[in-house]
């Protein structure tokens, strides 16, 4: 009888440290996120205010990216500047720019980047990591 209490103790235990590690659900705060997000490709979540100088930079990097890896993963912009979009800077914790978040395909974070400007082998790195 203590041997199954035992046995019924650490299954549960491991189920719920298995459920604590599961990368969490990214949150589809915009219409384009919803239409990005867990669609089959990985999506990088690009944090942003399209006036702003490394935000800029950001792009004309994330452009050559995408220009490389044609078709392999999406950008959804999240723009500073809309009011449809302040939500999922809210829902995301970002509160500097550039920021970007790597989603899988399935629709959970892979990576939080820390803010500032990525380089091409930084995101690449990561986005070769997905499974």
């Amino acid at each position: 009888m203590k041997q199954r209490i035992i046995a019924l103790l650490s299954a549960t235990i491991f189920a719920t440290a298995s459920l604590a590690l599961a990368a969490p659900k990214a949150p589809l705060s915009t219409l384009v996120l919803s239409q990005s997000i867990g669609k089959g490709k990985p999506t990088l979540v690009f944090f942003q205010n399209p006036n702003g100088g490394p935000c800029k930079a950001q792009q004309q990097v994330l452009d050559k990216l995408t220009e490389k890896r044609k078709g392999t993963f999406t950008v959804a912009p999240v723009n500073a500047m809309e009011q449809n979009d302040q939500k999922a800077f809210y829902d995301y914790g970002v509160r500097s720019l550039p920021s970007l978040v790597l989603v899988d395909k399935v629709g959970s974070i892979s990576k939080v980047f820390p803010p500032g400007i990525q380089s091409i082998e930084t995101i690449s790195a990561e986005l070769d990591g997905l499974k």
